[in-house]
């Protein structure tokens, strides 16, 4: 493992500790947790969260976590998650395996696992299979992002040894102060290229590069997208290269950029649920999410 992505894992843990401190489950949420998705039993695990009050069958939002690619797990995005499900939708919260002990795509795969999952038990946990939302932020969000693009893509889901659910791609994506090209910078020495190294199999070479970047595999069916970045998001520079590929291909979306300079908000903002622009956010893409239900 690299020094970087030791450090990004302390820094992190440290970050979200201070974040969620005194949080818990809200009243009106049931969860059901640590569910096992795939055979690693420590890594290949979800939990599901419903609003109490709202029996029957739910839209289903899956959440993607960020992390940098080498950090997080479902425990982290709890409270973030159990807010959206407040708003009246089914949550699944998942922890994936992480660079650098597992290499890409393993983090992809494990999402088609999930998702797959979802419309396996569907009947089990109430989820409407037709409204079958994604939310991922960061590193999540990119990857989130590209697998809207394997299901999408025929020509981009053949370079992968799995398979989407046939017939199956997300009614729509949040992505969130995420990744859509490669290299992030021509320094490489940037803390996202150093991450990257760590995540890619030859470290990234400029044909790995070309294969994770969402910009190259957008097409007239990729699905809508709620599409966020904030003035003190240090991938803000990423949004806009997205929002070109999404207006090319005539891909309907919504474009949020949160903070003023009073008032600068930082990269993944709106996972702390604590936060007046936070709530704003995250109702934001509930409600844009609701007009595709």
């Amino acid at each position: 493992m690299s020094e970087m992505s030791d450090t990004i894992r302390k820094l992190f843990r440290e970050g979200d500790d201070r974040r969620d401190a005194g949080l818990t489950t809200p009243e009106g949420i049931r969860r059901f947790d640590d569910i096992v998705y795939g055979e690693d039993a420590e890594r290949q695990i979800l939990d599901v969260y419903r609003p109490k009050d709202k029996a029957g069958v739910l839209p289903v939002i899956v959440s993607v976590h960020g992390g940098g690619w080498v950090y997080g797990d479902k425990e982290r995005y709890q409270y973030y998650c159990m807010d959206l499900a407040c708003r009246g939708f089914a949550v699944v919260n998942f922890t994936y395996r992480l660079a650098p002990e597992y290499k890409f795509p393993a983090s992809l795969e494990d999402t088609n696992r999930v998702f797959a999952w979802v419309l396996d038990h569907a009947e089990e946990y109430g989820f409407d299979r037709t409204r079958i939302f994604g939310v991922g932020d960061s590193a999540g969000a990119h990857n989130l992002g590209l697998y809207a693009a394997v299901c999408t893509n025929p020509e981009y889901a053949a370079k992968y040894p799995f398979q989407p659910p046939v017939g199956f791609a997300p009614t729509a994506v949040a992505l969130n102060c995420g990744v859509y090209r490669a290299p992030v910078s021509e320094d490489e020495k940037d803390q996202s290229n150093l991450l990257m190294a760590d995540l890619l199999p030859e470290r990234g070479t400029k044909d790995e590069y070309k294969k994770i970047s969402l910009v190259n595999y957008v097409t007239s069916q990729y699905p809508p997208v709620f599409l966020m970045t904030a003035t003190g998001d240090f991938l803000r520079e990423q949004a806009p290269l997205l929002a070109e590929k999404l207006m090319e291909f005539e891909i309907p979306f919504v474009y949020r950029y949160y903070g003023c300079a009073d008032r600068p908000l930082g990269h993944v903002f709106h996972c702390n649920i604590r936060l007046q622009e936070a709530s704003r956010c995250n109702d934001e893409e509930c409600e844009f999410f609701r007009s595709y239900c």
